[in-house]
């Protein structure tokens, strides 16, 4: 069929906004066919576009031209329809559709455009092929989920952006070619071709320059800031990202927590969710006590101290070391594990070495009842819940320090908590599987803790808890010696200062994350203000005078100019959305994401580039045979 030219003719309504006071006006709709129904000289087209659907009836008596055109036109069509709203007949009002009391009586049709058969439809319900779904993303963000997620995404940047500018934060935007400075992860370089042999870096995050705008006097900073880190992909990472970071002179932890509390506060509100403040807070050693992990999920019942449930005989007679903490973990409604699922080989037991999981329930109450049935009332168990027991295992040896100090976790203990933390998590996901609010597939086993607010206490719940004084160090086995925890601008707890070379493992960091629902939503600390400290944290971190001149020179240089205390964090943006859109991964919320092999389908990058100009940046690539 011929094509029609847009002329002179302009849209006056969006297509989901139309209702039953416009009934009479004249309307000029334009978007994409969705659905198209042929009842001879009527013929009804379902006009979509990203505010949702109208129907528009092409009457072959009153529309002849556009009813001829409307029997050709076919679902993904791009039309503009012009014509009268009306009301419908009260049979045919479809109270499904915001739109379902009216309908336009067209008077013209104009074919804008057509198009290929696409392999999948957006008016499809569910598209099973993510692959498909990426290669085709301009077809995939036409549906209707997805158009919501990114408005969505959009009234949350908004009201963040809104509130800062409220708390008097300045939006700067930093550098996205800088100096390679790396933070924990692998830069992307990028060669410089005025500078044969020197390259550029992707910031991981703009974290020394916004230091540097401290003490540049700018007091309160914020930037919605899309960074780079080549680094594995899963389901809440991706190589480039987008995260909510902010610095503010003179602050203290509290300082940082309220501005955070209100800026998140006014992004679930426009999600339409209310998010109480303050946030609950909790150290890391608690945490990991508790709930096993550093990103607790709050939907889950925490771990419970069972020590006192076995007797010493019971402990030699299970192998289990009396030394070391022994928890029970509960998950409702689970009932037991199959013989399968106790394998050791099983996907479920593929957790941080070194503890013993005492999962078979049954066995435990016939050898020692009394034990078994006081783990279930320490644990608060009903009958059909999954109970198992982690402890230490005597036969497993870490070869870092295992002192205790005062109120801290020794690491064999930190061991047998994250073995316990891990497995809760996996457990969570089994708990949605049995449940069937989605079906668990090897696309999406890693996505429930994400996706299942509902899954796991039955209502869509946020749970925010902020978690604080971390270990500044952490032990390094394959390298043998103690490494940052954290960047390395990270200002230790004033009180543990001595200890940074003589006992390292003993110092805190003063920082601070921000987790919710099983993620972590954002970290930040307190930073160093003053360059004789940022040596010294150099020094025990092992990073040489020369090493740090050379890597950080510029930014030693600018704490000598007058540097104010200061601190900030930075959140996740995607993940932010990711969780109040109710979605399974980071590419559900982000435009043009990348898979998990680190390849954008759709535009089929990474690629070769030609000789010529790898011959300007004075590069000559070798491959691997």
């Amino acid at each position: 069929m011929s094509l029609d030219f847009l002329g002179n003719l302009e849209r006056t309504h969006l297509c989901g906004t139309l209702r039953a006071a416009e009934a009479g006006k004249h309307v000029v709709l334009m978007g994409w066919v969705n659905r198209r129904r042929d009842h001879g000289n009527l013929i009804f087209l379902d006009l979509r576009d990203r505010t949702g659907i109208a129907q528009v009836v092409l009457d072959a008596e009153l529309c002849p031209e556009g009813h001829r055109k409307g029997e050709q036109v076919r679902p993904e069509y791009v039309v503009a329809a012009v014509g009268k709203v009306r009301l419908r007949d009260k049979d045919a009002i479809n109270p499904k559709m915001p739109t379902g009391e009216i309908e336009i009586e067209a008077t013209d049709l104009r074919v804008l455009n057509d198009t290929r058969l696409a392999p999948f439809s957006p008016s499809d319900d569910a598209i099973q092929n993510e692959e498909v779904r990426l290669k085709y993303r301009y077809v995939d963000l036409r549906r209707a989920e997805m158009q919501q997620n990114f408005r969505l995404r959009h009234d949350i940047t908004l009201a963040i952006r809104d509130n800062l500018s409220q708390q008097g934060f300045l939006e700067i935007e930093t550098p996205i070619l800088t100096k390679s400075t790396p933070e924990g992860a692998r830069d992307f370089l990028v060669p410089s071709r005025v500078h044969p042999g020197e390259f550029y870096a992707l910031p991981q995050s703009p974290q020394i320059f916004k230091q540097i705008l401290m003490i540049s006097g700018f007091d309160r900073y914020f930037q919605i800031a899309r960074c780079f880190r080549d680094e594995d992909l899963r389901a809440d990472r991706q190589l480039e990202f987008t995260q909510v970071d902010l610095e503010m002179s003179f602050p203290r932890q509290e300082t940082v927590f309220g501005v955070v509390e209100q800026f998140m506060k006014a992004a679930f509100a426009a999600a339409g969710v209310e998010l109480p403040v303050p946030f609950p807070r909790i150290s890391y050693d608690e945490s990991m006590r508790q709930f096993g992990t550093d990103k607790p999920d709050l939907r889950l019942p925490g771990l419970t101290d069972v020590h006192s449930a076995f007797t010493s005989e019971a402990l030699a007679t299970l192998q289990v070391d009396p030394a070391l903490p022994i928890v029970a973990l509960r998950i409702p409604k689970v009932g037991e594990l199959s013989r399968k699922e106790r394998e050791d080989n099983h996907p479920l037991f593929d957790l941080k070495k070194g503890a013993k999981f005492i999962d078979d329930f049954k066995r435990l109450a016939k050898s020692f009842p009394e034990a078994a049935a006081k783990v279930r009332e320490l644990a608060g168990a009903a009958d059909e819940d999954f109970v198992i027991i982690v402890a230490g295992d005597p036969a497993h040896h870490i070869k870092a320090s295992d002192t205790k100090f005062p109120g801290r976790l020794s690491e064999r203990e930190i061991n047998v908590y994250a073995a316990a933390g891990n497995f809760r998590a996996e457990l969570a996901k089994k708990y949605a599987e049995r449940h069937g609010a989605f079906r668990i597939t090897d696309e999406v086993v890693q996505n429930a803790r994400a996706r299942s607010a509902a899954l796991i206490d039955g209502s869509q719940a946020f749970h925010p808890m902020w978690l604080t004084d971390f270990p500044m160090f952490e032990y390094d086995l394959a390298a043998g010696k103690w490494v940052p925890a954290h960047h390395p601008f990270t200002a230790p707890i004033e009180a543990d200062m001595p200890n940074l070379v003589s006992d390292p493992a003993s110092v805190r960091a003063n920082c601070y994350d921000l987790a919710m629902n099983g993620l972590e939503l954002g970290s930040g600390s307190i930073r160093i203000h003053r360059k004789d400290v940022q040596q010294q944290i150099f020094a025990s971190l092992g990073i040489t005078e020369q090493e740090a001149k050379a890597r950080f020179g510029f930014f030693l240089d600018a704490l000598e100019y007058g540097t104010p205390p200061h601190g900030g964090i930075a959140l996740g943006l995607d993940r932010i959305v990711m969780l109040l859109a109710g979605a399974a991964n980071l590419r559900e919320v982000i435009a043009f994401p990348k898979t998990a092999k680190a390849i954008d389908l759709m535009a089929e990058a990474p690629t070769p580039v030609s000789e010529q100009q790898l011959k300007e940046l004075h590069i000559r690539v070798a491959l691997k045979s």
